[in-house]
């Protein structure tokens, strides 16, 4: 296909009205779109004509920086017996050494039950390695001490430095009382 002076004026024409590239390629058949666009451009046809579609158009007005509700970060996720640790209490200072646990009380993995607390103490290659073996709290693998250490709550974003709701501290002295009537029963 060649650009005949009869199919340039044609093109030239359908631009002014505003047609697309594809809807020129259309009516002039066998060219393509590109072929159009290419076409336009070596012309310098860049200028177009305003379409009623153009003349319509609105911009879109935005809210400046909307405020979305603050949404509490242990409300849906996570382990309940976790978030119940948490409650009322302070951030968590590692101890400089760790607990002693009597030689009677030591666990290894030969030893451990279903309701020992399962913290490795100690290097593994070594003989004095050993497992806490205290009661574990319910649905935790560690004792209340160590989860406490296993489980650190998240840090809040320091975009978000509002305060971070969490559940009740019923629902905590629930399940921490529950873990006490397990391990005395």
């Amino acid at each position: 296909m060649s650009w005949t002076d009869e199919r340039v004026d044609l093109l030239k024409r359908l631009w002014s009205e505003g047609l697309s590239a594809s809807q020129i390629a259309g009516r002039l058949g066998s060219v393509t779109r590109n072929a159009v666009i290419g076409k336009v451009h070596r012309l310098g046809l860049s200028g177009r004509a305003t379409t009623s579609r153009m003349k319509t158009h609105r911009p879109r007005t935005r809210m400046a920086n909307p405020k979305r509700p603050v949404k509490p970060r242990f409300a849906q996720a996570g382990n309940p017996a976790v978030r119940a640790l948490y409650m009322d209490s302070e951030v968590y200072v590692p101890p400089a050494e760790e607990i002693e646990i009597p030689l009677a009380e030591r666990k290894t993995i030969q030893t451990l039950t279903e309701c020992s607390c399962r913290w490795p103490i100690g290097d593994p290659q070594t003989a004095e390695f050993h497992f806490c073996g205290r009661n574990k709290v319910p649905l935790l693998p560690y004792c209340e001490v160590h989860a406490r250490r296993a489980f650190q709550p998240v840090a809040p974003r320091r975009r978000e430095r509002t305060e971070v709701e969490s559940p009740t501290t019923a629902a905590a002295n629930a399940i921490l009382a529950a873990a006490d009537s397990k391990s005395r029963g």
